[in-house]
């Protein structure tokens, strides 16, 4: 029997790659894709007898958590996992509370995205080793909102946010400059000051800290 799967993703290039991951397998049948929460709960109106849905979560529109949430009290039947760039405490912590019922990482390969989806259909949770290990520090102790008196005053230029924004897609350097018409340097050193305003070390705690202060 064909396993019924529907794929969510605003990045048309990451839906590809997901679809060129599960060709490889005869019991996986890509029923068709979304490209946002809302699109999703459109098309399921009409297209619900599915088994499975690989969710994005930071999607325009309307995100993966809140998709998952309503398609969840909707459709119970539907396995929801989580296919995401970011493993942040605070996407875990509101995924598992939406019902999502696993949460891999989008440079998972072919072969553990199968036995994660299989994994997902007997009831089990496909989850990463180390989202595994991040849900169990969530369980000992629950992620707790930051307050808005905790939020910091930090000052970026419309051009860092643009750039932050299509980092928090997890796309390259060469991407985004593509995207923004700009060079690969020019790229560079926007980020080299968005780290130094951030009082950040990578791309992960950026674009955390950023959307921590609803900087995108």
């Amino acid at each position: 029997m064909k396993i019924k799967i529907a794929i969510v993703d605003d990045n048309t290039f990451l839906v590809k790659a997901v679809e060129e991951k599960l060709s490889f397998f005869e019991d996986v049948h890509v029923k068709f894709t979304a490209r946002n929460g809302l699109d999703v709960l459109d098309q399921l109106e009409s297209n619900h007898n599915l088994n499975l849905i690989l969710m994005d979560i930071e999607m325009p529109v309307m995100n993966g958590i809140e998709a998952t949430e309503k398609i969840k009290q909707k459709y119970p039947h539907i396995k929801i996992i989580m296919l995401t760039v970011f493993d942040n405490d605070e996407n875990i912590f509101n995924a598992i509370k939406a019902g999502a019922d696993g949460y891999l990482l989008k440079e998972i390969n072919a072969g553990d995205l199968h036995s994660g989806i299989l994994e997902t259909l007997n009831g089990g949770a496909a989850m990463n080793p180390s989202i595994a290990l991040k849900t169990l520090k969530l369980l000992r102790n629950p992620f707790v909102a930051q307050d808005k008196k905790d939020l910091q005053d930090i000052k970026l230029t419309e051009r860092e946010i643009d750039v932050l924004e299509q980092l928090s897609k997890g796309l390259s350097y060469n991407a985004i400059a593509n995207n923004l018409m700009l060079s690969t340097g020019t790229i560079r050193k926007h980020i080299e000051h968005i780290y130094r305003k951030l009082q950040v070390h990578n791309k992960l705690e950026a674009v955390q800290k950023a959307r921590r202060n609803n900087l995108i």
